[in-house]
Parts: C-alpha cells; sequence; structure tokens
C-alpha cells in the first residue's frame, strides 16, 4: 500500500469517528459565581472551569448570588468530573461538570438559577429544563421578564442602572479619577468599582462581568 493510500484511509477514519472531549477529575476548591468554579487536579492543579450550554445570571443581578449558592452547595468541596471542551479566551476550560454524580450544568437550569446558552447551546435537553423552570415559576423565573446575563454584560453601565445607590455612594466616596490604571494599585473594592464605573477603566473588568479586579471584588 503506497503512502497516498495510506494517507488516504487515515483521513477517512478520522472523519468517521468524533473526536472525544477529555474527561479528568479533581476536588472542587472554589466557585465564583453560579456558572464558574475552581478544580483541584489529581495532579494539584487549580483549574478554573466555566460551565458549557449555560449562563447564570451576574453576581450584581437579581438570583445572582443565589446562583452562586446553589453551585456551591452542590459541588464544594465535592469530587467532580470534568468534561473538558477546551478553553475560552480568558483561559478558563470550557466544561460539563459532574459534581458527586449530579450534572452541575444541568441542575442549575432545572433550579431556575441559569439559563439555557442559547448562542452556545448543544444540548437541547438544556432548553427543555429551562422550559421546565419558567413554567413552574421557580427561581429566576419568578420575574416574569428577568434580564439574560448576556444582555445585562453588554447594556453599558448595567451596574449603575441596577444600583443608583451604589453610583451615589461612589460620587461621594472621595476617590478621583487619575494616577491609577491597573487592579494592583488598587486599595480597595470600592475605589476599582469607583475607577470601572466613574473614571471609564474598563481594562479593570477583563471578563466583562460588571465586577472589576476579582482578585479584590469577591
Amino acid at each position: 500500500m503506497n503512502n497516498l493510500k495510506v494517507t488516504a484511509i487515515a483521513l477517512l477514519m478520522s472523519l468517521s469517528f468524533p473526536i472525544l472531549a477529555v474527561e479528568w477529575q479533581g476536588t472542587v476548591t472554589g466557585v465564583s459565581d453560579g456558572d464558574t468554579l475552581t478544580v483541584l487536579t489529581n495532579d494539584k492543579k487549580q483549574v478554573k472551569i466555566r460551565l458549557t450550554e449555560i449562563d447564570a445570571p451576574e453576581k450584581a443581578q437579581a438570583f445572582g448570588q443565589q446562583s452562586k449558592q446553589s453551585l456551591s452547595d452542590m459541588c464544594f468541596g465535592k469530587n467532580a468530573t470534568v468534561n473538558d471542551k477546551g478553553q475560552d479566551r480568558y483561559k478558563r476550560v470550557l466544561g460539563r461538570v459532574t459534581c458527586a454524580g449530579v450534572d452541575a450544568n444541568a441542575e442549575q437550569v432545572k433550579r431556575g438559577l441559569a439559563w439555557a446558552y442559547t448562542d452556545y447551546l448543544t444540548d437541547q435537553s438544556i432548553a427543555q429544563l429551562e422550559a421546565a423552570a419558567k413554567a413552574s415559576r421557580i427561581g429566576l423565573w419568578v420575574d416574569e421578564n428577568p434580564t439574560p446575563p448576556w444582555e445585562f454584560r453588554h447594556s453599558g453601565k448595567a451596574s449603575k442602572a441596577s444600583k443608583p445607590s451604589v453610583k451615589s455612594d461612589l460620587k461621594s466616596s472621595g476617590f478621583k479619577c487619575g494616577g491609577k490604571s491597573r487592579c494592583g494599585d488598587m486599595d480597595s473594592c470600592a475605589e476599582a468599582r469607583f475607577y470601572l464605573t466613574q473614571c471609564g477603566m474598563g481594562r479593570l473588568d477583563r471578563d466583562n462581568d460588571g465586577i472589576p479586579c476579582e482578585s479584590i471584588c469577591r
């Protein structure tokens, strides 16, 4: 068999069988919000995981804290199996995560504490779980028209609109624009929020979730 035929057969085989996602295990050591957690791998590496198929409310949104607490109750300190689907632009692993036998991605939607992320949805059962939660008016669906987090993130200064008292407090905080440009320069989360919302320092919010300098604003 010549090299050309060998190459052709190898190509056909690669097209005939889907490439399986990498699966690995570890222990959940942190939960950032309702769709992001950190897993300590068996070889002692900390890996941040962004749950695929879903989008949880931001922490500044209604049910944001409840969503985070739900994921924490489900996964924190427990063994997790991660179906690793690669990385996003923020270097987070994209994955389907099972915590102690529970599909965390699906369960968050089932509890009404996350949306089916329609722009990136590949598992239609997630959309069905959302429809059931919405029909039952559980979790965030108690609101007849909740704002999806992807709209919240792209609505400009959404955090200012949802929390006008925060804007007022920041203006009277004594902070002034200028002189600082990095998270490492900030003395507090309040100062970081001031620079983001009042000084237009968008670089402080690298993942565009409305929360600046997450190392200090947790």
